[in-house]
């Protein structure tokens, strides 16, 4: 007996009926719970059956299908495409192939029609067909391959992000004479084992399983559930075991055998959750149990398997899937979570360099996941031109307030310091969770805010997409490395930037916000000079201008003690620092993202300096793309820390990163931004976070859209920033949202939430009557001047600062 105690086994076996069994389920439960919280999950996918055809000859079976005159073997690979992309467009992730165990080795017909297809086997046209759906439909192939060679998976490895293979059982007595396997050699349980210690070996998140009720005793059931225990222990590769009740079929040699009681399935699931423990999902496919499919999640299930919105159940086609809004009903009554997920668990799916081929598995994962490895439950993404889903957040469940997130509340609420496990798990919601950070954000922005919605009327001048620093998630920036990128490589020169400050003074602006690359050519005197040339002509303009990086570079080249520059900045008349190239102030993701940027400290150290000169300034964080919740919270301690030192910062802007032409996206290295969900989060868990010492955060309209920066205004956001009449940088990564938002707009979404829109200075004051009456009914600005880069004829610096301390 592997790895299991007969101790063990009696004590599963003994816990029948009545009591025991409502004991044995309540211990499954609290392993789930232990394991998985309040989350139970389910796979949208597209069923596709590849062929039917199998040398098997399971008496229960009635996939498997001999050659009928006149018909395919296999689906051609247009007919898999066509279904995958419909598959895709209703929303699923996954593209499920289930096929017969090598058919080959049986029929003529098939090897022939194999020849036609320019494959030898089965496994050699799936590698090619899943291929084909992985690359033109960004689907994630499942393949439940039959038993396979190390060889045959490694190939496989490379087309899918999960193989599976059902043990059913690890009786040998089952392939006997008049027993369910007689005459199926790829029944064989070593056979099937050998399968799934060599996807270990390679490691291949892997699906494996039991089917109950064709003649095996419960004893067996818990050998077979012990043999697959120790292959995970081995290999950490089994993501998930299914306990599929057998289900009569007709026309099959036990069409009258007896099916499993729903008791017997409840205590096989129940015994699979405890002897399994908690690093392995537990599945049961909700079809098979008609009405009765609720109480499978009384017995400690965490997964109801692939649903699909498309196509039916092949193997057993006589079983419909559940509606989704019956299967969320069933889980929401349980007080339990309803998340969809990929074909690979969020565990494995969290580690892609790990568990996934590099070349087009792990980005195909990346793209699909949010950051806990979840699957994107929506086609929403910042910067894009779909708005959220009016279904937003969806139904949830009602539950005893007895989590992480609901203790992280109640210790902020209680006046807390926050702290970093605290900040992550508010972070991390989903479900009802996620709506009780949201209601709580929305409740503490109502006390410190009011109803108010504030927003400044400025103009945002990128004065170069030049810059020698190579930020992953920079799509704005252009230079040698960066050709394919948008626009070509301009300089404005002052007299332009000057032109329009001009403008946006006439057209109402109380502010102009300045920044852009860093061209190799800069030095500290062309900000400086920037600045004065503004103010010399618009002397009660403010100036908004130079991020922490710029301030970095231009004190560097001159050689001058960051105070030192930050006096000359404000003798110039710069009114404030914008707090942007902060990225995500964690060194983890700083390392992947901006490498060569100032580190986390030296961020820190300039906003530091800057503060103390008298400076105020914002505060950013850009995320969504290599980051999670830990990165996200670490960042929020150290905004805190530095405000309760300095008292310098005025808001926090959280920007979602716009993925479309960011380069570590289209390397496949980044997530697609952030899901909805994690927008709203991060506005949510700053408002918490930050609480008292920075009472303003900041919805961004050019990232969120409209109805994205309303929802954020619901969930702890106060601010709508700034009507930018021109905005290059989100634009430059894909963002369709626009230049402009003029204060009629602003005003109208405000209005339609039941708010009180106010326009602001950009110290949060109340303009000059004069100011805002000449914001409203502006006309069109002209044309902005974009010289290419080259006609400025600025040299390259001989020496190009860099930061001074290399993030480790």
């Amino acid at each position: 007996m592997r790895e299991g105690g007969e101790s063990e086994l009696r004590r599963l076996l003994a816990a029948t009926g009545g009591e025991p069994l409502a004991e044995l389920m309540a211990e499954a439960r609290a392993v789930r719970a232990a394991a998985f919280g309040a989350t139970v999950t389910y796979s949208p996918n597209v069923f596709l059956p590849l062929t039917k055809l199998c040398r098997d000859v399971c008496h229960y079976c009635t996939f498997a299908q001999p050659p009928q005159c006149g018909e395919r073997c296999y689906m051609r690979v247009e007919e898999v495409l066509e279904l995958a992309r419909r598959g895709a467009e209703a929303g699923c992730h996954e593209a499920l192939f289930t096929l017969g165990d090598k058919p080959e080795l049986r029929y003529r017909q098939v090897r022939e029609e194999l020849a036609e297809l320019g494959c030898g086997t089965t496994l050699e046209y799936l590698e090619l067909v899943a291929g084909r759906v992985l690359e033109e439909t960004g689907l994630l192939p499942h393949l439940n391959a039959g038993v396979a060679t190390e060889e045959d998976l490694a190939r496989l490895r490379g087309a899918a992000g999960s193989v599976g293979i059902m043990l059913e059982s690890a009786s040998e007595r089952l392939l006997q004479p008049g027993m369910p396997h007689h005459g199926s050699p790829d029944k064989a349980p070593a056979a099937r084992l050998g399968t799934i210690e060599a996807a270990g070996r390679l490691g291949i998140p892997f699906t494996s399983g039991i089917l109950i009720g064709i003649g095996e005793t419960r004893r067996e059931r818990l050998e077979a559930l012990l043999e697959l225990r120790a292959a995970h222990q081995r290999h950490g590769h089994l993501q998930e075991v299914i306990v599929q009740n057998f289900r009569a079929k007709p026309g099959t040699l036990m069409a009258g055998a007896p099916e499993p009681e729903l008791e017997d399935l409840l205590w096989t699931l129940a015994a699979a959750r405890v002897l399994l423990g908690p690093e392995i999902s537990l599945q049961a496919p909700p079809n098979l149990s008609d009405a009765h499919f609720g109480t499978l999640l009384d017995a400690g299930i965490d997964d109801w398997g692939g649903v699909s919105p498309l196509t039916v159940d092949h193997v057993n086609p006589e079983a419909p899937w559940p509606a989704l809004a019956a299967l969320e009903a069933q889980t929401l009554e349980r007080g339990l979570d309803l998340l969809p997920r990929l074909t690979l668990y969020p565990r494995y799916a969290r580690e892609p360099e790990r568990w996934c081929e590099p070349g087009a598995v792990a980005p195909a994962v990346r793209r699909a996941s949010d950051s806990l490895g979840y699957a994107r439950r929506w086609h929403w993404h910042a910067g894009a031109g779909a708005p959220p889903p009016d279904a937003f957040p969806g139904p949830i469940a009602e539950r005893a307030p007895q989590t992480e997130v609901a203790s992280a509340l109640a210790s902020l609420a209680a006046g807390e310091d926050p702290e970093e496990a605290m900040l992550t798990a508010l972070a991390s919601a989903r479900g009802a969770d996620l709506a009780r950070v949201l209601r709580a954000a929305d409740r503490l922005r109502r006390e410190v805010n009011g109803d108010e919605v504030t927003y400044v009327v400025t103009r945002n001048i990128n004065y170069t997409n030049v810059c020698y620093f190579r930020c992953g998630f920079c799509a704005f920036s252009k230079g040698r490395l960066a050709a394919n990128l948008r626009g070509a490589p301009y300089l404005v020169p002052a007299e332009e930037v000057v032109r329009r400050s001009c403008e946006a003074w006439e057209r109402g602006a109380t502010e102009v916000c300045l920044q852009g690359g860093i061209h190799p050519g800069f030095d500290g005197e062309f900000y400086l000079g920037l600045v004065a040339a503004i103010k010399a002509e618009l002397p009660e303009i403010h100036v908004h201008a130079f991020s922490p990086l710029e301030v970095w570079q231009g004190a560097q080249t001159l050689g001058l003690p960051l105070e030192d520059y930050l006096a000359r900045l404000c003798e110039a008349g710069l009114g404030t620092l914008p707090g942007t190239a902060a990225e995500v102030l964690d060194d983890e993701v700083r390392r992947v993202l901006c490498p060569d940027k100032v580190s986390t400290e030296q961020w820190l150290e300039v906003m530091r300096c800057a503060h103390r000169q008298g400076l105020r300034s914002t505060a950013t964080i850009m995320f969504g793309h290599v980051d999670g919740p830990r990165n996200w919270a670490r960042h929020l301690l150290a905004l805190r820390r530095l405000q309760a030192e300095t008292g310098g910062f005025t808001e926090l802007v959280p920007l979602p990163f716009v993925h479309m032409e960011a380069p570590i996206a289209l390397r496949g290295l980044a997530r697609s931004g952030p899901t909805l969900e994690e927008a709203l989060l991060v506005h949510a868990v700053a408002r918490l976070a930050l609480h008292p010492l920075i009472t303003n955060v900041q919805a961004s309209w050019t990232k969120l859209g409209e109805r994205g920066a309303g929802l954020a205004l619901t969930a702890g956001a106060n601010d709508l920033g700034g009507t930018l009449m021109n905005e290059s940088i989100s634009r430059a990564a894909g963002a369709e949202h626009g230049q402009e938002m003029a204060p009629e707009r602003i005003e109208a979404l405000v209005v339609s939430l039941g708010r009180e829109p106010r326009q602001r200075t950009t110290l949060y004051g109340t303009p000059a009557h004069e100011r805002r009456e000449r914001s409203f009914g502006a006309p069109p600005i002209l044309p902005p001047l974009e010289p290419p880069a080259r006609e400025a004829g600025l040299p390259r610096r001989a020496e190009l600062a860099r930061p001074g301390v290399k993030i480790a």
